[in-house]
């Protein structure tokens, strides 16, 4: 801001009492104009409002406007393939690779972007495990970004702790930053790219504030293999007997809201490490859809909306009375609220158990309406549905999506943030399995009644039902049926849920229509596991479905 008019914010004269003696020349940033380290949340609205990054909203959270991005550039994201590396990256669609001569060009180029620009840092850790947490830096050009990486990260306010970091991994977000795909060779002027060899990422031409917070993710996913810690894509939370649950699930199928549970503790909602001695949190803070959010289904994170600290991004708001109105779609469907995880309440404040998972649950949004509301999978059949990842993407949670949800397979219920092929994942997944005696359930949230636009989507009630009865073991004791195409267990009768409920087929008006959906499904499960098929055991690949033909069903 001041690289072109000379005038003091708000925060200039405490700019540096929080600065690391590690500075950003350290990091190759030179010649720069203002650099504001580590900014209260306090300090860092007056900011957001004094450079009109942001409007404060009725009862305190601040509003933020992400321009076209609206969701994650997933399509942008790029890794660096260098020799310490290469070996170990699961190249293709999510990791692409982009040679270290690239990597260097746009990182001169980004080194004269940042002359004379004020810049924000927050030094923080992503990992609530002392013994795994890792020392993260956050560079942005915004305020907001700042705030947000306060919100979502690990913080501090020791000033010998600050005075003394460094960090062991540096997000730089640039918004104003554009690539060239001619010079870079990118697919776009937006990009998103890890260098693991020089510990940096570069987040280039987007507003979106998820890219942070994913960014450190997919290092976490990389790095933690290395030390026996499976990094997951989950929200977890813990009972009063101390038995964890871990929520496996893509955006918008549930982790968050299930997680929050008023009967149990939340440890965190999306991401987490599950060591030899338990489940700890990756982060400092939740990043939760909140479109059609309401006081009544789901009250906790409702409450957030409301709150000083939150901010929220791309909701609609009566600028008069800066009122929110959480039903508006306009700008939308990924609306989204990051707050500190201590706005939740029932909260693990150490942000670790030293305790291990009884059950895992699968989250899958079946958008074509066929999929039991839960199932209890074997040994065999849980590596197989982790590996296979089935969901749906939900309008708005990527670049791109329209309003109807996209059937698709997402590795490890995560496959976007898997820098490992998914055979690591899933294998460090079974060991633990196995040795902990974990139960796994295959949840579904989606549709019931007929695909989307015909059917709707099951009852939040029926679903925190199902869990909680799962959870507190009133499923050990009933009787099950064999899934005819999918042979999993599904339990014929669950206490506060209706019977026609957990056989999928009476809610659809034709029953051969029904077969011949379920059967189609079965068939792309097939397809997309030949993807992983090579070193996988027979068991595994004999524990997904069979079609149709092979089995006899009355309809």
């Amino acid at each position: 801001m001041s690289k072109y008019l000379e005038f003091k914010t708000p925060a200039s004269p405490i700019a540096m009492e929080m600065a690391s003696d590690f500075r950003l020349k350290n990091q190759g940033l030179t010649g720069l104009d203002r650099v504001y380290w580590n900014l209260s949340d306090s300090s860092l609205y007056e900011e957001i409002i004094f450079r009109n990054e942001g409007k404060l909203a009725h009862q305190g959270p601040m509003l933020v406007n992400t321009g076209k991005h609206t969701a994650r550039a997933a399509a942008d994201k790029f890794v660096v393939k260098e020799p310490s590396t290469e070996d170990k990256i699961w190249w293709g669609e999510y990791n692409r690779p982009i040679a270290s001569e690239k990597f260097n060009s746009i990182w001169g180029r980004v080194q004269a972007y940042c002359q004379g620009e004020e810049l924000f840092v927050q030094d923080c850790y992503a990992g609530a495990d002392d013994e795994y947490k890792l020392p993260v830096r956050i560079i942005t050009e915004k305020a907001w970004h700042s705030l947000f990486a306060r919100n979502m990260f690990i913080t501090t306010d020791d000033r010998d702790k600050l005075k003394h970091f460094i960090p062991e991994f540096t997000v730089i977000n640039l918004p104003g930053f554009k690539l060239d795909p001619k010079m870079d060779g990118t697919r776009s002027e937006t990009g998103i790219i890890l260098n693991f060899a020089e510990r940096t990422a570069i987040i280039a031409n987007t507003l979106y504030g998820g890219e942070t917070k994913k960014s450190v993710f997919t290092v976490l996913n990389f790095l933690l293999t290395f030390e026996d810690v499976l990094p997951m894509h989950c929200s977890a939370n813990v009972g009063d007997d101390g038995e964890a649950a871990l929520f496996f699930g893509l955006s918008g199928t549930g982790k968050t809201t299930l997680s929050a549970d008023p009967k149990r503790k939340l440890i965190g909602d999306d991401e987490h490490g599950w060591s030899s001695e338990g489940v700890f949190n990756f982060e400092g803070g939740c990043y939760a859809k909140v479109i059609r959010l309401s006081a009544e289904a789901e009250p906790q994170i409702y409450a957030t909306t409301k709150r000083f600290g939150t901010i929220l991004e791309n909701v609609v708001y009566d600028p008069i009375s800066r009122k929110i109105d959480l039903d508006d779609d306009m700008l939308t469907e990924n609306t989204r609220a990051s707050y500190p995880v201590d706005f939740i309440p029932n909260l693990v404040e150490e942000g670790h158990v030293h305790t291990h998972p009884k059950n895992v649950i699968f989250l899958t949004c079946d958008a074509s309406g066929v999929m039991p509301p839960i199932a209890k999978l074997n040994p065999e059949q849980a590596q197989y549905h982790f590996i296979s990842g089935y969901t749906s993407k939900i309008a708005g949670t990527e670049i791109g999506l329209g309003i109807e949800p996209q059937i698709t397979f997402s590795a490890c219920f995560g496959a976007p943030f898997m820098v490992r092929h998914p055979f690591d994942y899933a294998q460090m997944l079974k060991e633990r399995m196995l040795k902990h005696d974990v139960n796994v359930w295959l949840v579904n949230t989606g549709w019931v009644g007929g695909r989307f636009g015909v059917g709707k989507r099951i009852s939040i009630r029926h679903t925190r039902n199902l869990l909680n009865a799962a959870l507190e073991g009133q499923l050990d004791n009933v009787d099950y049926r064999t899934d005819k195409l999918f042979g999993f267990e599904v339990p014929l009768c669950c206490a506060n849920v209706p019977e026609e409920v957990l056989e999928p087929s009476n809610s659809w008006g034709d029953k051969n229509e029904y077969w011949q959906k379920y059967d189609a499904l079965a068939a792309r499960f097939i397809e997309n596991f030949k993807l992983f098929e090579a070193g996988v055991s027979e068991d595994v690949k004999n524990a997904g479905p069979t079609r149709l033909n092979n089995v006899h069903v009355d309809v």
